[in-house]
Formats: C-alpha cells, sequence, structure tokens
C-alpha cells in the first residue's frame, strides 16, 4: 500500500480512507478527526449502546457470583471471561417494576413498560431508541436492529410498535459496506423526497384546520407539527447520507449460517459485523436478540431443543445441557468484548466508550418468573470489576440502571420508564 499523509493541523473526515493499489479501508475514529477548536467534550471519542438480549434467560445459578462486592470469586459462566472481569459489573436482585406475564413480557426488557397479561399494555420506546433519537443523526444508520434466528426484536419505537430485526448478518453486511449503485442512490433520494413532500402536505392540512380547534387540541397539533419537523430532519439527513461513500472493511461478506438452530455460530457471524459497524462509525447504537425458538442446539452433549432445556425445572440432565449452550454464548459474548477492548481509540479503547448490556425478560425460565432478571454490563465508562447485589425478594429497579447509561451519554433525562434515579452502587469514572 502507498504512504499516505495527513495534515493534522486540520481536522480529518470521518469517511477519510486509506488509499493504495486499488483498495480502501476506513479509518477508525481518531482524534485528528475533531476539529481544533472544538471542546474537550466534543474532542472525546463517540459513546455506543449494545444490548444483547436474550429470550429465555440464563441460569442464575451459573452466573451470579456468592459474594458481592469487588472480590468475588466468578461463577460458573463469569470464570468464561475471567480476563474481561475489571470491565463488567453483575447485577442481581433486579427487575423491571410492574413487570410480569412470563414470555409475554419479552417486549419489556429494554423499554421496561409495565406489563401484565390480565391488562392492556402499551409498550413504550425502548433505550437503544430512545438514544438513536437523540443522537442517531450522528452516522449513516441511527441504529441497528438484529436478531439471531429470527424476526423478534427487543427494539421499540415511541409509539410503541416493535421494530422488526435482521436476521442475516450478509445482509446487514452489505448494507453497510457494499457500495450502492448509482441507479440504487438515485432510486434512495427519490423514494427520501417523496417522503418530505408528504409530510409537508399532511402539515399543511393539519395547519388549516388548526384555528378551529380547543386548546388541548391545538396543543396535540403543536406536537405533531414539531414530530413532523424532526422527521423531515431526520428525512434531510438520511438523503445526504444515501450520496455519500460507504466504508471500506478489509472482511469479507459473512456466509449466513442455514440452520437455525445454530445459534453459536450464527451469533458470532452477527457479533462480528456489529463490530464492524462500530468500528467504523457507521452505527452507535445495536440490540441483537435472541429468541427462544428452535431445535437442539449442534454442541456435542446437546439432543434437547433450547426452549425445552431452559424449563428444565432442575433436571439434572437438562441443566447439564442448558450449561453448555449459556456457557457457549457466554465465550462469544466475551469474544466480542475482546474486540472492543483490543480496539484503541485516542483515549483508551471501543469498550471504554461503549456500553454493552446483556439481559432478559425472565430470571427463571423454567418458572417464568420476570423478577431477578440476569444483568451484565461492561464497558461504557463505568467503574466496574464488582457484583452489585440487590434484594431478590424485593428487588431493584432495574430502570435506574437504565437512567445512568442515558447519563453516561448525556442526555438530561430525568427518568427513564419506572426508574427512580440513577443505579445505586454504579459510578461513572
Amino acid at each position: 500500500m502507498k504512504n499516505v499523509y495527513f495534515n493534522f493541523s486540520k481536522s480529518l473526515s470521518r469517511r477519510t480512507f486509506l488509499k493504495g493499489a486499488g483498495a480502501a479501508m476506513a479509518l477508525p475514529w481518531l482524534e485528528a478527526m475533531t476539529p481544533a477548536f472544538a471542546s474537550s467534550v466534543a474532542s472525546q471519542p463517540p459513546r455506543r449502546f449494545v444490548a444483547v438480549t436474550l429470550a429465555l434467560g440464563l441460569h442464575g445459578p451459573n452466573l451470579n457470583p456468592v459474594e458481592t462486592g469487588r472480590n468475588y470469586t466468578p461463577s460458573l459462566y463469569l470464570s468464561e471471561v475471567n480476563d474481561l472481569l475489571g470491565d463488567m459489573t453483575v447485577v442481581s436482585g433486579s427487575s423491571h417494576p410492574g413487570v410480569s406475564g412470563g414470555h409475554q413480557a419479552e417486549g419489556s426488557i429494554l423499554t421496561a413498560a409495565p406489563y401484565s397479561r390480565n391488562g392492556t399494555f402499551k409498550n413504550s420506546i425502548s433505550i437503544d431508541q430512545y438514544l438513536a433519537k437523540h443522537q442517531g443523526h450522528h452516522t449513516r444508520f441511527p441504529s441497528l436492529v438484529l436478531d439471531i434466528n429470527g424476526s423478534t426484536s427487543a427494539s421499540y419505537t415511541e409509539s410503541g410498535s416493535m421494530i422488526p430485526a435482521e436476521e442475516s448478518p450478509s445482509k446487514v453486511f452489505n448494507q453497510l459496506f457494499i457500495p450502492d449503485t448509482l441507479e440504487e442512490q438515485e432510486r434512495q433520494v427519490e423514494r427520501l423526497k417523496q417522503g418530505r413532500s408528504i409530510m409537508d402536505v399532511v402539515a399543511s392540512d393539519a395547519k388549516r384546520v388548526e384555528k378551529k380547534l380547543s386548546k388541548g387540541d391545538r396543543e396535540k397539533i403543536d406536537q405533531y407539527f414539531t414530530s413532523v419537523r424532526n422527521f423531515e430532519k431526520r428525512l434531510g439527513a438520511a438523503q445526504e447520507w444515501a450520496l455519500k461513500d460507504k466504508p471500506k472493511v478489509n472482511a469479507e461478506v459473512p456466509v449466513d449460517i442455514d440452520n437455525s438452530d445454530a445459534i453459536i455460530d450464527r451469533k458470532k457471524l452477527m457479533l462480528d459485523v456489529m463490530f464492524l459497524a462500530l468500528q467504523t462509525d457507521s452505527t452507535r447504537f445495536i440490540t441483537v436478540h435472541l429468541n427462544g425458538e428452535g431445535g437442539a442446539v449442534p454442541i456435542d452433549g446437546v439432543d434437547e431443543g433450547y426452549h425445552s432445556l431452559s424449563h428444565h425445572g432442575l433436571d439434572e440432565e437438562k441443566l447439564d445441557q442448558l450449561t453448555l449452550v449459556e456457557t457457549a454464548l457466554m465465550r462469544k459474548w466475551g469474544d466480542f468484548l475482546r474486540q472492543l477492548k483490543g480496539a484503541e481509540e485516542s483515549t483508551g479503547t471501543m469498550l471504554d466508550t461503549t456500553s454493552v448490556l446483556m439481559t432478559s425478560n425472565l430470571g427463571n425460565g423454567s418458572s417464568h418468573d420476570n423478577r431477578n432478571m440476569p444483568v451484565v454490563l461492561a464497558g461504557g465508562g463505568f467503574k466496574h470489576g464488582q457484583h452489585i447485589a440487590f434484594d431478590k425478594t424485593n428487588n431493584y429497579p432495574l430502570p435506574n440502571l437504565y437512567l445512568s447509561i442515558l447519563h453516561r451519554h448525556g442526555l438530561a433525562a430525568d427518568r427513564f420508564a419506572t426508574s427512580t434515579g440513577e443505579m445505586t452502587g454504579l459510578e461513572m469514572v
């Protein structure tokens, strides 16, 4: 590759490439990409959030340490990530207040919206989409919503609608890194223009009847206009991205695994693409979900379906097989964290600026209990290396953790869902 010289007296474009011999590779975030006159806050690497959500939980006795505090003995699952314990916090005895319903509470994993199968349920915005709403405009993709073996997701819009997930790593890779043809770019721009014109027409129609409305309805219309303006701004930003080159990476398009039961290998493929998406700053907010469908996971010693194993009823044979599956899932999660930790930035590593949450709606899959959710938070600029243990009978509100994450991203939110404040015992660096 030819030598490339940069003038670091001026800021580098975030889309700067190393070029030579007909190849091009996107640079990671560099301090030189920030203007010299920028504030100290603005000159920091971007903050990111990743949520790995599991529909069937993690077996608590294998995950949560016996001791609390910082000098705990690693549990069976945590021993798989022993080298990363200083980069993560394990939380036990927490859950979402007012959430019940077993599997049906899957939609509340990242929204914390109170759910009960006996009542009328309306979901709310998930934490990833909350972040994307306020900070997603900085990247080509405000967020990525993914699934390992289906189209289900834990990501929800402001109106409480689930965002369908993409399960094909190759499709995600192509969207991120394979250049669009000129014709496709033109089609994208035209679709965006049409969307903007439709919003203009609707807004104009609404404005004509505004004078005839009551005070309460005028407030609603004002909120509507605000949402229209925000939507048009996002359309404008999307139009600009449609005309920009996509980053190029030194990686081949992944080959999708057809076997939906092969969740371990499918998870690895998706996590690898997720890392590239974050490294090239194509997005900063990603959720990846693992639902409870499918047959036996192709692992030696496993001959029952994953869902069946999660409903073990303390049967030793089922627990042994479930442990094999969940141990493998923990290993792949650890590999993803190591990728982030191995990628250096101006002030540390990508893990330092990426909050990676792993959790589930089920604290006990066998009994469909939504209390005592499995919670592990890594990276993101928090003081880690501890087990924060709350009351297993009277659980601590997990939305407090979500509020802490929002504050770490610089968002001055007063609350998130049913939060009562920032999470006790979790401090920022």
